[in-house]
């Protein structure tokens, strides 16, 4: 009797929800399940009662003014963001008056998921982008819980928008989980250079099974990446193993990670066993997928670009 009547509830409150909303998971933060659950039953925008709030996301422009962390310093100051769907890019200005963006950012490279805990507020989003081959990232928030995520919400209509213009003939349901995606793995590791015999260095890593990149900053909020490493598949020469860090020039840190490409060998260093145990998992995930076409094309960029 309960089941049923739960079953009629989320028939009538997410009976128009959007292809490109996003439905919070379990391990997803506060921010984003108290808005679905205000959004569904508070101001109930997907009953069909009122299209106002589906409006407003797929409109051709989206506007909205956010704290934004400087690129070179740690001081948030407020920018008008403006997401278009006429061109497919999200403008970002220093002024209300401003004529001229700070930047111009396609939707083809972009993406954004929300990082509370490394930005140091629960409402932080990240937003990624290729800029000359190279990670941007930008860290913003709002102290309006719903405001940051209807921005996240327009983003991921405008990158839908965008991505049925590029694949006409995909369905949505094979172009929804290429909206926004998390990343596999983050945290510290050491890294070494391509001779071995560099010293180790402290680096902040990130990993992303979808474009297969490991991307290497000096901190967790650095707008540039210092680095990026593509990780193919096992049957294209990529395989990865445990390595004893004791037995080489490692600094702190001693469980080894050595993973073997085409055209180098990496080796990595993390300070725990269980650590080394997550990132191991991490990449052998990575390594098992097969490559697509874009892959391959994403593995010739990066080659280019050493």
């Amino acid at each position: 009797m309960q089941e049923r009547g739960n079953s009629a509830a989320r028939a009538f409150f997410e009976k128009c929800v959007p292809a490109f909303y996003y439905r919070p998971q379990h391990n997803d933060c506060i921010v984003l399940k108290e808005q679905w659950i205000r959004a569904k039953y508070e101001r109930r925008e997907f009953t069909g009662e009122n299209d106002k709030f589906l409006q407003t996301y797929t409109s051709d422009f989206f506007e909205s003014t956010l704290w934004k962390k400087g690129r070179d310093n740690k001081q948030y100051l407020k920018r008008i963001f403006l997401l278009s769907q006429k061109d497919f890019t999200l403008r970002y200005f220093t002024k209300e008056d401003s004529k001229v963006a700070k930047a111009i950012i396609n939707m083809k490279d972009l993406n954004a998921n929300f990082q509370p805990e490394k930005i140091g507020h629960a409402h932080g989003l990240q937003i990624s982008y290729l800029e000359d081959e190279r990670t941007r990232n930008l860290f913003v928030y709002h102290e309006n819980g719903q405001v940051i995520v209807s921005f996240f919400n327009a983003i991921r209509a405008t990158r839908l928008a965008y991505l049925l213009k590029k694949h006409p003939t995909l369905r949505h349901s094979d172009l929804i989980p290429q909206i926004t995606t998390h990343c596999l793995k983050e945290g510290y590791m050491e890294k070494t250079g391509p001779t071995q015999r560099e010293p180790f260095k402290k680096r902040w890593f990130t990993l992303c099974s979808v474009n297969r990149k490991l991307l290497y900053f000096k901190s967790p909020l650095d707008a540039m990446d210092l680095g990026a490493v593509f990780i193919g598949s096992q049957h294209h020469g990529y395989s990865v193993s445990e390595s004893n860090g004791r037995c080489t020039r490692s600094g702190r840190w001693h469980c080894g990670i050595t993973m073997e490409t085409p055209s180098r060998q990496f080796v990595f260093m993390c300070e725990l066993e269980q650590e080394r145990r997550e990132w191991m998992e991490a990449f052998r995930k990575v390594i098992s997928q097969p490559m697509t076409p874009e892959d391959y094309a994403n593995e010739a960029t990066l080659r280019r670009g050493k």
